[in-house]
Parts: C-alpha cells; sequence; structure tokens
C-alpha cells in the first residue's frame, strides 16, 4: 500500500511569494494538497478558501483585508480555516509597512552583526536564511494550529514576522548577553565556544574539533614531528589553551596545510573525531551518503519534458501505520 502522508487528506491554499514559499512545499512533502493562487479574486478565491484547510500568504499587512479576503471575512466562510501570514515585520508594531527583504531581516534581526571576520564589517550569510526561518516556523504554527483544531473546530490565524524569525534564531547570541552581559564577535570560520573550526588543507578545508580528546591530538601531531610546544604540560589545561587560543589555531594550521581533506577526514573520523570536510556543491551532489538514501530525485517538467535533479523531502516518516 502507498505509504500516506502526515497531511494526507489537507488541502493548502499557496498565495506566498519568496518570503514563504518554502512553507507550502514543506506542507507538500507531508502530504497536504497544495493549490498555487497568484491572483485572488474574491468571488472565485472565497470558493476555494469553503473547502480549505490552511492558506499560507505572505501580502503586505492590510493588502487581503483590501480585498475583502483578511482572515476575519474568510473565518465567516470556514471557522475550521487555519491561515498563515508571512510578512517582514507582523501585522502590529511600527515597522509593519516597513520595506524589507531578506538581508534588511538578517540586518535588523542581529543575524548580520555576527557574521563575518573579526575585522571586517558584517557579512551576509548565504542564501534567503530569514525566508527559510520565517517558512520553517509558518509550518511549525501550522501544525500546531491544526493540531488544536481537533479539539477545538475552529481555525487560527498565524502571524510570522521575518525580523522575529530570525532574532529567536541567534542560538547562543542572546543567551549570552542576558545571562553573562556578553556581546557576540564575529570570529569567522572559528565556532562561537572554540570548540571547533575551519583549516585549509592542500586541496581544500576541513573543519576540525579543537578541544574534543586533546591528548590524542597532540599525540598524533607529535608522531608526524608537527606539535611544536603543545605538547608541554600547560596546554592539557583546557583554560590556558582558550586563552592562548591563536596559538593552537596556528599550529594545527600548519599541520592541515601539510594533508589533504581526505586523509585527515578518514584517519580523524576512524579516531572518533567529529571532522568533516567542507564540501563543495559538485562533491555534495556526489555524496554516497545522500545517495545511498536516495536523496537526489529527477523531476520532469510538465510543459517542457526536461528533466531536473532536486533534493528530496527531507521529512521522511520511518515507523507507524501505512
Amino acid at each position: 500500500m502507498k505509504r500516506q502522508g502526515a497531511l494526507s487528506g489537507y488541502r493548502v491554499l499557496d498565495l506566498t511569494d519568496n518570503k514563504g514559499m518554502l512553507c507550502p512545499r514543506l506542507l507538500a512533502d507531508m502530504g497536504a494538497g497544495v493549490v498555487r493562487v497568484e491572483k485572488p479574486r474574491a468571488e472565485t478565491f472565497k470558493r476555494l478558501v469553503e473547502t480549505a484547510d490552511v492558506l499560507v500568504e505572505s501580502f503586505s499587512p492590510g493588502y487581503l483585508e483590501s480585498l475583502g479576503l483578511g482572515y476575519s471575512q474568510l473565518a465567516q466562510l470556514n471557522p475550521r480555516l487555519v491561515m498563515a501570514s508571512i510578512t517582514n515585520f507582523g501585522q502590529s508594531g511600527p515597522y509593519r509597512h516597513y520595506k524589507s527583504c531578506d538581508i534588511v531581516a538578517s540586518a535588523l534581526g542581529g543575524q548580520l552583526y555576527v557574521c563575518g571576520e573579526p575585522l571586517s564589517p558584517p557579512l551576509k550569510p548565504f542564501g534567503n536564511q530569514s525566508y527559510y526561518l520565517a517558512s520553517l516556523f509558518a509550518a511549525t504554527g501550522v501544525l500546531l494550529a491544526l493540531r488544536h483544531r481537533h479539539s477545538s473546530g475552529r481555525g487560527q490565524h498565524i502571524d510570522i514576522s521575518l525580523q522575529e524569525c530570525v532574532a529567536s534564531a541567534l542560538d547562543h547570541v542572546l543567551v549570552r548577553y542576558f545571562y553573562q552581559g556578553v556581546v557576540a564577535e564575529r570570529q569567522g570560520g572559528l565556532y562561537w565556544s572554540g570548540a571547533f573550526r575551519v583549516f585549509p588543507c592542500k586541496d581544500g578545508y576541513i573543519l576540525l574539533s579543537l578541544f574534543h580528546q586533546w591528548q590524542t591530538l597532540v599525540e598524533w601531531l607529535a608522531a608526524e614531528g608537527m606539535a611544536e610546544d603543545l605538547v608541554d604540560e600547560k596546554w592539557r589545561d583546557r583554560a590556558y589553551r582558550l586563552e592562548h587560543l591563536d596559538h593552537v589555531i596556528e599550529v594545527l594550521e600548519r599541520w592541515t596545510k601539510s594533508h589533504a581533506v581526505a586523509g585527515l577526514v578518514e584517519q580523524g573520523q576512524a579516531m572518533r573525531f567529529p571532522w568533516a570536510e567542507v564540501s563543495s556543491i559538485s562533491k555534495l551532489l556526489k555524496s554516497p551518503q545522500l545517495e545511498a538514501r536516495n536523496f537526489w530525485v529527477e523531476v520532469e517538467h510538465p510543459e517542457t519534458g526536461k528533466k531536473y535533479k532536486l533534493p528530496a523531502p527531507t521529512l521522511r516518516a520511518v515507523g507507524g501505520n501505512r
């Protein structure tokens, strides 16, 4: 029997642009039937809403209301409707009508400030990270609202702000500021806690753990005559290593530059070090792990017949009823 997704039988109306287009895709990956609506027209659109479970939109605040298609109006037609609105700054507040985009949200959400090299200006993270975050939060909100609907019988309107999504995903940055008064600094390829760093090799880059199994790492370098003064007793103290991290990095970088990436990764993993190659896109496409899991799928364009490779759904049900 064909495996059914968690949202099989649910109908989603998609009125998103780049800000929220990942959200309907995630819902589709879970089995929902998604109907793309380019330009909502009041009479026709209302008929679609009557039989829909979810509506995801990313118009400016107030736009759908101006068409008579705001949530209060649509909920009268379908009280069970769950609607997720993904906007730059949310449905309220002094910035609600400000113009924005991914990089603006990244800047105002604090993400830009902590990305880049220590002595360089803030650096934009790769990709449309604020858009992806907003879609993930919206999809989560939709699932929670659908669960709530099972008991209440009524839908909800979910208000998603790009700026808030970015700020809420700053990981350690806000925790350290609120509880330790520490302002996070840009650290380039060094992980915030000093636990990992990206190093150059002969033929690429490798991500190394700096303190995991320290003595084993030093013995490895010493066996190759490249440990320098790291064999001294003082370096066994973690606090001392953190205080003099620049020197540790200099020694390790001289060592990694004398090796190819694959050799270090293979031997490191064999010794239980959590090391990894920094994959190029071409190597990512050839990853034996992704190939084994059938991650890349071929899709045929319905009009041109041309075939394209795409990532498979990342949400996989591996248990339960079929």
